[in-house]
């Protein structure tokens, strides 16, 4: 049975070639890498899907600001493997994460993502309206979630790193 499980030290080998895999070798010339500063992703919210000896998927967040006084998650990098896909294990590891999110206090929530994959998880386009990125991505792809609702009224500028 697979099953979410924190991300540990030793995963972060595995959880790079899973990128690769998933996004390619010029991943870190995307927008999301930007956003990420120089620092770890957060701790608390990594997670992986493991099988027996393998690593199947894996979710990352990072601290972001808004105008410089919002702080808000970045969602991202999500990644399955090809073995792996249209099993869920996505959906589980947002669903997971997204909970364990609200439940430490967090309330707005960034992704860079296909609008259909993230709608059904309260993400949405226009939440993400007066957000600015600081680099060009595909249309509609840039969204946000208030996992607190109301979290994101009235909130607008460029994010950057946390």
């Amino acid at each position: 049975m697979f099953q979410v499980y924190p991300e540990k030290t030793q995963d972060h080998s595995k959880i790079e070639s899973l990128l690769d895999q998933s996004f390619g070798s010029a991943r870190h010339q995307r927008t999301a890498y930007c956003l990420r500063g120089d620092g770890p992703a957060l701790a608390e919210l990594s997670f992986v899907i493991r099988g027996p000896g393998f690593l199947c998927a894996s979710i990352r967040y990072w601290p972001v600001l808004i105008d410089g006084r919002h702080a808000a998650l970045l969602l991202g990098p999500l990644a399955v493997g090809q073995a792996w896909r249209n099993r869920g294990f996505g959906k589980l590891l947002i669903s997971h994460s997204l909970s364990r999110a609200r439940t430490l206090g967090h309330d707005k929530v960034l992704v860079i993502g296909e609008k259909d994959y993230y709608q059904p998880f309260g993400f949405s386009n226009q939440l993400a309206a007066n957000l600015t990125l600081p680099k060009a991505t595909k249309p509609g792809c840039f969204q946000a979630c208030a996992l607190t609702p109301g979290s994101l009224d009235g909130v607008s500028g460029l994010v950057s790193p946390g």
